[in-house]
């Protein structure tokens, strides 16, 4: 993409009303436009984000053996009602009506939705277990939203249920997904820590919240500042094999590590209080198992190996799509704009010319723009007529991780300059082999 033929409405001022830093950054970088309160068109950059991390969403989820489909955003009441949830939920729901005055509703999660859909068609234990998910937009009423896509009304959520014949394969499913999780977050540039946590109005036992720590989180955490050292890494895990996921579950979920709803004073002084630790997390995903909650209240039964009707154990799992981008931002920032990690980053380098119009300037960087294109990655070049600080200052408020800036200076020596937007540091280089460099660092 050339910047001259992008949409890119960059602000150079900070926005009055936005509190946080990925707020801020996200309307000034020319990402996200306010359309009502908590509301939020999202602009082409925006958008490459989002899609980005929708994709590596899908890819481990593909990767632990579930299966994609879509529903949709309008249900119907009659449902919640019958989970007995239609009520319950509260002011958050948005409620509606259609033409024909039957009582309707804007999809906040799909717990009712999928378990008719499953009750409709599975019939036997031998089509168990099974695991589907969407990705999909939400909507809650929030009383106050604020903080940009943080805690908007409307949001992109990965949404997952799992149907299992008996508890054991259940809980199987839910460290399934903690698994997967884990990878997910990692492959983004992020530590989400996994944190015991309230069910809430989902109901059920076993949750656990996945925390980005961070100074602007909603939620106050506790934890032994050991769980900050494990990682998830490359290793390869079986998903079909209970120990294996079992064995990460222990690994990531034994220390402490608790939302403030479920903090427990008295264990929490059982660490090493060198390591205990208090701070400020944002929530970026959640996984439960509830048991029979919604297989009981709905029906949704299969015929067990004994051929005498069974309800489905059932658990939910979520991953804020669209929460994530504020999430990397908040961790992943400085004075001078966004810091994208290199799996999710907009555009994979920047190409800045330093003279727009001179021959030789505007030939090396086509040849540049052609070879990067040409490996399969998207390069930003900035051929605009601007000054070289104003380019510099968009790159650096876009946040894109590699630039390659060059000049008619640096080419009669040969050379380009290849800058790391994480370090500031820079290296001149033959243009050819600042292509290697890039297509090596993707390629890792």
């Amino acid at each position: 993409m050339r910047l001259s033929r992008y949409f890119l409405p960059v602000l150079k001022e900070n926005p009055a009303d936005a509190q946080i830093v990925s707020h801020r950054l996200m309307l000034r970088a020319g990402m996200i436009k306010q359309s009502a309160a908590g509301i939020y068109s999202w602009l082409p950059l925006g958008y490459k984000v989002l899609k980005n991390i929708e994709n590596i969403v899908h890819e481990e989820q593909a990767k632990a053996g579930h299966i994609a489909m879509q529903m949709p955003t309008i249900q119907s009441a009659d449902l919640w009602r019958e989970s007995g949830r239609y009520d319950a939920f509260g002011d958050e729901m948005l409620r509606i009506k259609d033409r024909h005055d039957r009582d309707m509703l804007f999809t906040p999660t799909a717990e009712e939705l999928i378990t008719d859909i499953f009750r409709g068609a599975v019939n036997s234990y031998k089509d168990l277990p099974l695991t589907m998910y969407q990705i999909q937009w939400k909507f809650r009423d929030e009383r106050r939203p604020r903080f940009g896509v943080m805690r908007g009304r409307e949001f992109y959520m990965k949404d997952g249920y799992n149907f299992d014949l008996t508890k054991e394969d259940a809980l199987h499913a839910y460290n399934r997904h903690l698994v997967s999780y884990l990878r997910t977050y990692e492959r983004m540039g992020l530590q989400a820590i996994p944190m015991r946590a309230d069910s809430g109005a989902m109901g059920g036992d076993d949750t656990h919240e996945f925390l980005v720590l961070a100074e602007t989180g909603e939620s106050e955490v506790f934890y032994d500042s050991a769980v900050t050292d494990l990682t998830f890494g490359d290793r390869e895990i079986d998903y079909d094999s209970v120990e294996d996921c079992a064995a990460i579950m222990t690994e990531f979920t034994t220390k402490y590590a608790r939302t403030d709803e479920t903090h427990d004073e008295a264990l929490f002084n059982e660490v090493p209080e060198e390591r205990r630790r208090t701070a400020r997390g944002i929530e970026v995903g959640q996984i439960f198992y509830f048991g029979t909650k919604y297989s009981e209240s709905m029906n949704a039964t299969v015929q067990g190996p004994d051929g005498k009707p069974a309800l489905v154990h059932m658990g939910s799992h979520g991953i804020g799509v669209s929460r994530l981008l504020g999430a990397i931002i908040e961790a992943s920032h400085d004075e001078k704009g966004i810091i994208w990690p290199e799996g999710v980053t907009p555009f994979h380098v920047g190409i800045v010319n330093l003279k727009q119009g001179d021959d030789e300037a505007d030939a090396a960087c086509q040849s540049l723009y052609d070879a990067i294109t040409a490996l399969g990655l998207e390069p930003l070049y900035d051929d605009r007529n601007e000054r070289a600080g104003g380019k510099f200052a968009t790159m650096d408020l876009i946040g894109l991780p590699w630039r390659i800036t060059v000049g008619p200076r640096g080419l009669k020596n040969g050379v380009v300059e290849l800058t790391s937007r994480k370090t500031g540091e820079s290296e001149e280089m033959p243009p050819e082999q600042a292509v290697a460099r890039i297509a090596a660092i993707y390629q890792s």
